[in-house]
């Protein structure tokens, strides 16, 4: 974990238990949004003056205090005495579906629960039922959470999570009552790893509907069903929650449930300012006292673009949807940002071949890459220190560069560059000599190895490559793999500042289990000017079909087409390769 993820943790730590301790709601609050702005920041925090952190919206003086405080001692003189008021086993239960910090904190003063061992006693014993709220019906929910959280897999890729999500979507729009359909949450937001899938649907015969999704091959077990709500644990160990709202309403029940909570708190605030009310329900008048009238109808409801119009704002996508100052850049008559997408993509600028670890040839490649409609790719297979990986020696590598610009006559209408995913070594230095290097159209530098490296010689490390004069893109920068490894841990403001300096590229790498650049840290080098690739590090024919999950990254950082170097015209993508030749 990233010094900032670090201190992020603390905060959200330090919110959840300050709730269950009791705490206002204000206090509550703001510990999480510090939370969030620092995940956002590019800078280290612990290194930030303090002057600079607190004209940072959403940080004040207390906060800078704690990150000053965690920056010497590694922790918060208040996190420790909150962790010795909570028993540990208490936010283990927050996990529980249906579980919310109050609620846990009723289970504690009331029932002596303090982990999930006594919650299956209190529930067991028949004590439970003494809280308020917690009937027959409730109890049940909660064995069956309970019994979820013991099974589940915990948080998943978006790899994953999406195909299941389109191929539930595709199959419940066939049937005839469905008249919308539509998944919500961080899926739709394109997050890295998602909880559970939320879908919702309109339907005129909502019985049916949960039938046929209860019905399902891939569904194990039926955790609820209802007329409205239906929630079952696939064979994937995924939850999946549908919902069905009413046509007419569909708009603000999917702005609703795609959220972040954040971006919808700003909505909602919004709405106020304008004596309006803003809920899953749609946009409505408010009255004098602020509330809503019983059985009022709608200013809107149906469709989120008509929501925003009422707000004055612009439609934002589900992927800006972050509390990241999206409400300002969408402001009615604002120009709004112009993020890159799918179609824009023109080249792949990272692939390997059978001569590495890859399984197509450089015919088989390239034909693919036409078929997608590409005018350019840059075959980049390993080098020699990747030995595991089929790492080619230097005369084997003048061998592969001869065989693919051979293939140029066989592709005359393809751009078609020989390159190398050139190992950046620990020390900082490449894997190949400057001579060899010079004979390649196309260097991809990259972290593979020494991936615990000390912070300060990481940074140096991968400093040294951006800066090196032959070197083009650094592929995926810290080598971290989701859900599976941190990677390093780099300074990412220093490198964005090379970056920018010496016209290299900084690669956003595609396949789900990496996303490295990470989204915010894509926002920082956009900000700082750098130019991105988006790469697919293609090995096999269905790795090309990664290609949205980095666009997904590229567009929750705010990335321009413009400043994505796939996205160039071919003479232009070749001007800008030849600045290094």
């Amino acid at each position: 974990m990233s010094t900032n993820g670090k201190v992020v943790a603390a905060f959200e730590e330090l919110a959840v238990l300050s709730e269950i301790l009791g705490a206002n709601g204000f206090k509550v609050s703001a510990l999480r949004r510090a939370a969030r702005t620092i995940e956002a920041l590019t800078s280290d925090a612990c290194t930030m003056e303090a002057s600079v952190l607190q004209a940072i919206d959403g940080i004040g003086a207390s906060t800078v205090a704690k990150i000053h405080e965690f920056s010497t001692t590694g922790t918060m003189t208040e996190l420790l005495e909150l962790r010795a008021q909570v028993p540990a086993g208490l936010t283990q239960l927050l996990q529980i579906q249906g579980l919310g910090p109050k609620t846990v904190r009723s289970l504690w003063t009331d029932l002596e629960v303090v982990d999930l061992a006594t919650l299956k006693a209190a529930i067991d014993s028949g004590a439970i039922s003494k809280l308020p709220r917690m009937g027959p019906k409730s109890i049940e929910n909660l064995k069956e959470g309970i019994e979820f959280l013991e099974q589940s897999r915990g948080r998943i890729r978006i790899g994953e999570a999406l195909p299941i999500a389109e191929a539930l979507v595709r199959e419940l729009k066939t049937l005839p009552s469905v008249q919308r359909i539509a998944y919500a949450g961080s899926l739709r937001r394109g997050r890295e790893t998602i909880g559970d899938i939320d879908v919702l649907a309109a339907s005129t015969d909502a019985p049916a509907l949960m039938e046929a999704f209860r019905a399902r091959l891939d569904v194990a077990k039926v955790l609820v069903t209802g007329e409205t709500k239906t929630s079952v644990l696939t064979k994937h160990g995924m939850q999946i929650d549908l919902r069905v709202v009413p046509l007419d309403r569909f708009g603000s029940a999917l702005l609703y449930f795609t959220g972040s909570t954040e971006h919808n708190i700003r909505l909602r605030e919004r709405a106020i300012a304008q004596q309006m009310r803003l809920n899953e329900y749609g946009l409505f008048h408010a009255r004098e006292d602020g509330t809503v009238a019983e059985g009022a109808s709608a200013i809107v409801s149906a469709e989120e673009p008509e929501i925003y119009a009422a707000l004055g704002l612009q439609w934002v996508p589900p992927t800006m949807r972050e509390d990241r100052g999206e409400l300002d850049a969408f402001a009615t008559g604002a120009k709004v940002p112009n993020v890159v997408e799918i179609k824009d993509i023109r080249a792949e600028l990272h692939c390997h071949t059978v001569a590495s670890d890859g399984a197509m040839t450089i015919d088989e490649i390239i034909t693919l890459a036409q078929q997608r409609g590409f005018h350019t790719i840059a075959i980049t297979d390993h080098s020699k220190s990747q030995a595991q990986a089929g790492g080619l020696p230097e005369p084997r590598l003048l061998e592969h560069i001869a065989a693919i610009h051979a293939a140029r006559t066989r592709f005359p209408t393809m751009q078609i560059w020989a390159g190398s995913e050139v190992d950046i070594l620990s020390d900082g230095s490449l894997d190949y000599t400057d001579e060899i290097l010079a004979k390649l159209d196309w260097v991809v530098a990259s972290p593979h190895a020494a991936l615990k490296q000390e912070s300060k010689l990481a940074t140096a490390r991968i400093l040294a490559a951006i800066r090196h004069p032959l070197v083009h893109v650094i592929g995926h920068p810290t080598g971290r793999i989701v859900n599976g490894r941190p990677g390093l841990e780099l300074a990412m403001d220093e490198l964005f500042a090379a970056a920018k300096q010496h016209s290299t590229a900084l690669e956003i790498n595609a396949q789900h289990l990496r996303l490295d650049l990470r989204d915010t840290d894509v926002r920082g080098a956009m900000n700082a000017g750098c130019m991105i690739a988006i790469n697919c590090d293609v090995h096999g024919d269905t790795d090309f079909d990664e290609l949205r999950y980095g666009v997904l990254t590229a567009q929750r950082g705010w990335l321009p087409a413009s400043q994505c170097l796939n996205a160039l015209d071919a003479k232009s993508l070749n001007a800008w390769r030849m600045q290094k030749r």
